[in-house]
């Protein structure tokens, strides 16, 4: 879990008590101020919280959002294949959640991560983010760390 139920409470609505519930329990409210788009989703940006680097962009459901506060690992929904994504199941490359944001208005999800094995794109890279775009065309600028056919068996 993120913190403790008190201190969860305490961060997202500054005091404790009912109003000030931890998400993964019984009272799910928090959920409703998340404006979900019309396929009951909102995307997720996953930050190095270390670093500040964005290391990819995913999409959340509510069932999503509720296991990664829970849990404190990331945990997406896959659109390709219609299920949870808990982020590592088949790669190992866990995010462990250190914090969660919602921006100003409620509709994406900032999660800071600790990066397990470094790598959170599926082609092997540290970022998804590894194309910059350089005199009219799209350049690779980071390495494959390692190669995607050894990681998805």
């Amino acid at each position: 879990m993120i913190g403790t139920a008190e201190a969860m409470s305490q961060r997202t609505t500054g005091k404790s008590g009912p109003e000030g519930t931890r998400p993964g329990t019984a009272d799910t409210s928090w959920l409703d101020e998340v404006a979900w788009d019309a396929a009951g989703l909102v995307p997720a940006i996953a930050q190095d919280a270390d670093s500040g680097d964005i290391l990819m962009v995913a999409w959340m459901n509510r069932e999503a959002l509720a296991e990664t506060l829970a849990t404190g690992r990331a945990v997406y929904w896959s659109r390709s294949r219609a299920r949870l994504w808990r982020k590592g199941e088949e790669s190992g490359h866990v995010q462990t959640v250190r914090e969660v944001r919602l921006d100003c208005d409620a509709d994406v999800v900032l999660l800071r991560v600790e990066q397990r094995g470094g790598i959170a794109c599926h082609t092997g890279r540290r970022s998804c983010f590894f194309r910059r775009f350089a005199d009219g065309r799209w350049e690779v600028v980071d390495p494959v760390l390692k190669d995607p056919e050894s990681i998805y068996r």
